[in-house]
């Protein structure tokens, strides 16, 4: 299943640096969000009010959207209708639910679910058996758990650090020294577990009645209520007390109100007074100080606030949590762009806010509250299908933004983990396969229908400031402006692209945040297919420009303040067989050092010429430092390469104005492997260039 505590490169929270406070600053004294269940003249009030809204959107465009407020999401029902199950009433939405009078007649009577059951409680006895949280234990940042050496993911086990192991491992590193803050982070994670494994005890507590389950869960919120106010934490906790930061405190806080609540009778009044009073009240007051903005985090920070909400009875706190001024409804209207992707652009991202609303939906539905939020369970549905329709071939996605590794869709495991909400033909049928807690309790409903993706065309995702093309062998992905200062990476008019079923090139995402990686290369030009100026890459973020899009085969976009008096075009032309990039830089102030970056998953085969270079990175951008084995040569007007991707043999062709060097290097791609990697810089500086890249399958010669 997803986890609810990991975010798409470990933590979720923002850079340091980068919080994006426009939001705060431009709107901060707007009035909350009604929604559509609401009753009488207020209903019809705020339905005006979001169609005024919405008018004056599509008039002026998707780039207003992003500052103004809501993005225009009309009839959200109707949307991507491939994939989504509808009910009787033409609902593609469900209302969670929780048998466990059949759940308890499967386990006795069906020899699967009882294996099932022995297995569960084998699992979670054990948990139960040998760990037990500390007050001593701080910690740490789940983007920490990375490898000095390349960045790959620390391989977590439940084997206590230096007490019972002496050294961590990834899959490319075997040997990881156990740094203090190494510690920290096996920390988080053991916590985590440690939740996790207390809904699980109370969950076979409401089902087989064994005492000792309850027991235990209580023995442990005792633990953390009794000391929160003692737990050691780190410097850098800014507030958070269990973990490391506030979004790792909500997403935790999900699973504690769960246990809390499975408990039921067996805790009495009193002493769940005191859970409320010395945990829950901290932990919402903790919540509701930060992210006074449209941000990942903050859906999970309402999210959490509202479950606390149902699970004691509190209206108030549910109606800031949805309806207040940073309440959930505003979150989705001004975070969900009308494309149905997360308006941080990094779909990674864009999977966590489905997975933090989802908690929600499912637990107001056991409430009898879905109801109240159909609105924003179709639009986050929607969330969650409209990278399928931007897929490669090979089921591949783009990879905008800082998401770590390379996704794709569809998302079998999310959908998965939401079908008790979102019922797709995807989730119903795996969830048909499977034997889970949420299968025994919310059997799912049969899938209607085979699964059948929707087809990948050529669309313009204007709202989000994205572009598709789709012709013949081609398909490309470009990424032509920035909505938000969070989650960025310097790739203004970067693009991805696929020959049939071969990866020509990808974005690599990122590593954790915790590695100087993420900085020092992830996040720069150097890393991306985008123009540079002095080997830099665009700063600070534009929502750019769309200069022309033809879903035939073209789509061109400029970036008008790529940098301080820099302007760049991209034009991308599919043409047959070929695909045509066309790249202008303009620089206002004076001639600099004018180039281009090109990574390809293939290997390129170098003409005569090339010689190492070992002074290449020395007096350019330090994300340049990470290109190993560079060579270079020198060229006038243009070159061409052929690039083997197996069986393919692409011929690519760049030309320039004049003399240019062209280098070559092996350089990262998704931790721990590597690529071909190109960056051409004109000899003289120079106050413009035009570049053109031309990819063709070679005629009349083979692939080794």
């Amino acid at each position: 299943m997803v986890s609810r505590d990991q975010p798409p490169v470990g933590g979720g929270a923002i850079p340091p640096g980068s919080e994006d406070g426009r939001y705060a600053a431009a709107e901060g004294g707007r009035r909350p969000f009604f929604h559509r269940a609401t009753e009488g003249p207020r209903r019809r009030h705020a339905r005006v009010l979001r169609s005024l809204r919405s008018l004056v959107l599509v008039v002026c465009g998707g780039l207003a959207s992003a500052a103004f407020g809501a993005f225009p999401k009309p009839h959200p029902e109707r949307a991507f209708p491939e994939l989504k199950v509808y009910d009787a009433s033409g609902r593609p939405w469900r209302v969670a639910r929780e048998d466990w009078a059949g759940a308890r007649q499967h386990v006795a009577s069906d020899p699967g679910w009882a294996a099932w059951l022995q297995r569960e409680r084998t699992t979670v006895d054990a948990w139960m058996a040998k760990h037990r949280d500390h007050l001593e234990w701080a910690a740490g940042w789940s983007h920490d758990g990375v490898s000095p050496k390349d960045g790959s993911r620390v391989i977590w086990t439940d084997q206590i650090p230096r007490a019972e192991v002496s050294y961590f491992a990834s899959r490319s590193d075997p040997r990881i020294e156990i740094t203090d803050k190494l510690f920290a982070w096996w920390v988080v994670t053991f916590r985590g577990h440690h939740v996790d494994t207390m809904v699980r005890a109370a969950r076979l507590y409401r089902l087989t009645g064994d005492e000792r389950y309850a027991t235990w869960v209580a023995a442990q919120m005792d633990l953390y209520a009794d000391n929160l106010s003692r737990w050691r934490t780190l410097p850098t906790a800014r507030g958070a007390r269990l973990f490391w930061q506030s979004l790792t405190e909500a997403s935790n806080l999900v699973k504690f109100t769960e246990a809390v609540r499975l408990l039921g009778d067996h805790v009495d009044a009193a002493r769940r007074r005191h859970w409320r009073e010395a945990f829950f009240d901290p932990e919402v007051k903790l919540l509701r100080a930060t992210h006074h903005d449209i941000h990942n985090i903050a859906t999970w920070q309402r999210s959490a606030e509202a479950q606390v909400a149902l699970l004691f009875g509190d209206e108030a706190l549910w109606h800031d949590a949805i309806d207040g001024t940073w309440g959930l409804r505003r979150e989705l209207a001004d975070g969900i762009t009308s494309d149905y992707l997360w308006y941080e652009q990094s779909l990674g991202y864009n999977n966590f806010v489905v997975q933090a609303v989802n908690t929600l939906f499912t637990t107001a539905g056991i409430y009898g509250r879905a109801d109240e939020l159909a609105p924003e369970m179709a639009e986050a549905e929607n969330l969650m299908l409209a990278p399928t329709y931007l897929r490669f071939p090979n089921g591949q996605l783009p990879n905008p933004a800082d998401s770590g590794g390379i996704p794709t869709a569809p998302n079998r495991e999310l959908f998965l983990a939401t079908y008790r909400v979102f019922p797709t033909t995807v989730g119903l049928t795996a969830a048909a396969r499977v034997r889970e807690w949420d299968t025994l309790l919310d059997p799912p409903p049969p899938a209607p229908a085979s699964v059948v993706l929707p087809p990948v065309t050529s669309r313009n995702l204007e709202s989000t400031r994205m572009a598709v093309l789709k012709a013949g062998a081609w398909q490309v992905f470009l990424h032509y402006g920035q909505l938000a200062h969070s989650h960025i990476q310097a790739e203004a008019l970067n693009f991805s692209a696929f020959y049939g079923d071969t990866d020509i090139t990808h974005d690599p995402g990122t590593v954790g945040y915790g590695s100087p990686m993420y900085r020092g290369y992830y996040t720069r030009g150097a890393t991306h297919n985008v123009p540079l100026v002095n080997g830099e890459g665009e700063v600070p973020p534009q929502p750019g420009t769309l200069l022309r899009f033809d879903p035939a085969g073209v789509v061109s976009a400029a970036q008008p303040r790529y940098r301080e008096g820099v302007r760049a075009e991209r034009t991308l032309r599919i043409a047959g067989e070929s695909l045509i990039d066309t790249t202008r830089i303009a620089c206002t102030r004076g001639a600099n050092a004018l180039g281009l970056a090109l990574h390809l998953q293939g290997k390129v085969r170098l003409p005569a010429g090339f010689a190492p270079d070992p002074e290449f990175a020395a007096h350019r951008d330090p994300a340049f430092g990470y290109w190993r084995d560079v060579t270079s040569a020198t060229f006038r007007d243009h070159v061409t390469l052929d690039v083997a991707y197996g069986r393919l043999l692409l011929r690519v062709t760049i030309t320039a104005p004049g003399e240019f060097r062209l280098w070559h290097a092996s350089t990262p791609d998704v931790p721990p492997h590597r690529r071909d990697s190109l960056y051409l810089e004109l000899t003289a500086p120079a106050t413009e260039a035009v570049f053109t890249t031309t990819f063709a399958p070679a005629t009349g010669a083979a692939a080794p």
